[in-house]
Formats: structure tokens, C-alpha cells, sequence
């Protein structure tokens, strides 16, 4: 089986070593925390103004102020600065924090759609930073759709298995109302010799 970095790696273009840049450098010691908060901000004014509903609604239960905090924290955190995210939230956990939403590849473009706006527009990131911003983003994303298809295919595997328990409890409960040929006719048990 594929690992979910590998299958993101494959479905986002971008290799794990320039996904993985933004390690090389302290990029919230380059940028500062403002830059993650103009970042966030500026993307998800994006997306909630976005025209397509079916986006949207994928946001629908998060106040707006609520989603910039947590990914400016998240981001910041992530390249280098306090961790303020795990301070307030726990563990960052993504494809756990992510698993009630449809995290399909349509979902993770269009949210790409809006990073890379947000990102081109901000004017106190340079455009080195940015790169290696988008790689991080792009291969994430992916990481998460994987997440996703994961999370499906272990449901399907769970509800398989439920089934199969539930045939097997029925047959069972069938052959126990077989009556042995060798018993009388009114006796109702389970027969070993058929």
C-alpha cells in the first residue's frame, strides 16, 4: 500500500524534499507572525466570498475569525515560530482535524485556488518564500485528500465487516432452526449430522 506521503507527493506534483523546504529556513523568523496573519486573513476573505457553494458550505460551520486564527497559528508554528496552535489546540493532527469535510482533489484545487491568490498578493512575502510555501501547501493538501480516501476506504472495510457479522449471525440463527433428521419432528436444535 502507497503511503499517504507518497500518494501526496504523486497527486500534488511535488516531491517530498521540495514540499519539505520550508525546513530548511525559519520562515517565521524571516516573515515575522503579521505576514501569517496577513496571509490568513487575506485567504480566507477569499474563501468565504468564494462563488461556488458547494465550497463554501465546507466552511459553513466555522466563524471566519475563528478558521484565520487556526491556520495562522498552525502556519506560524509550522515554520518555526512558538507553538502557539498546540498551545490552544492540542496536537495539530491534521487528517484528524480534517475528517468531517470532504476533502476531495475538487476541494484541495480550489482551496489551492485561494492560497496562491492570497499568497501572490502578499507583499511582505518574498517570492522565494512563497515557493516554498506553495510546494508545503500543495503537497499537504494531497496529504489530506489521501487522509480522506483512507478514512473512506476503512469505513467501507468497517461496514463489510459489519455485514459479514450480521450474515453470519443470520445463517447461524437459520441452521439453529433446521430440525436434525434425526430428531423428532417437533424439536427445534441445532444438528451436527447433516
Amino acid at each position: 500500500m502507497q503511503s499517504l506521503q507518497a500518494k501526496a507527493s504523486e497527486w500534488s506534483g511535488v516531491d517530498s524534499a521540495d514540499a519539505f523546504a520550508i525546513d530548511e529556513i525559519n520562515l517565521f523568523q524571516k516573515l515575522g507572525l503579521e505576514a501569517f496573519v496577513n496571509l490568513s486573513t487575506n485567504f480566507y476573505n477569499r474563501v468565504y466570498d468564494d462563488e461556488e457553494e458547494w465550497f463554501r458550505s465546507i466552511f459553513a460551520n466555522s466563524k471566519k475569525e475563528d478558521a484565520i486564527q487556526n491556520q495562522y497559528e498552525f502556519f506560524a508554528q509550522r515554520m518555526g515560530g512558538p507553538p502557539l496552535y498546540s498551545q490552544r489546540r492540542g496536537h495539530p493532527a491534521l487528517i484528524g482535524r480534517h475528517r468531517p469535510f470532504p476533502v476531495t482533489h475538487e476541494a484541495a484545487e480550489r482551496w489551492l485556488h485561494h492560497m496562491e491568490q492570497a499568497l501572490d498578493s502578499s507583499s511582505d512575502i518574498d517570492a522565494d518564500s512563497k515557493r516554498k510555501m506553495f510546494n508545503f501547501f500543495r503537497h499537504t493538501a494531497f496529504f489530506l485528500v489521501a487522509g480522506d480516501e483512507l478514512k473512506k476506504t476503512q469505513n467501507q472495510t468497517q461496514n463489510q465487516t459489519q455485514n459479514q457479522t450480521q450474515n453470519q449471525a443470520q445463517t447461524q440463527q437459520q441452521q439453529q432452526q433446521l430440525p436434525c433428521k434425526n430428531a423428532p419432528s417437533n424439536s427445534h436444535h441445532a444438528c451436527k449430522n447433516f
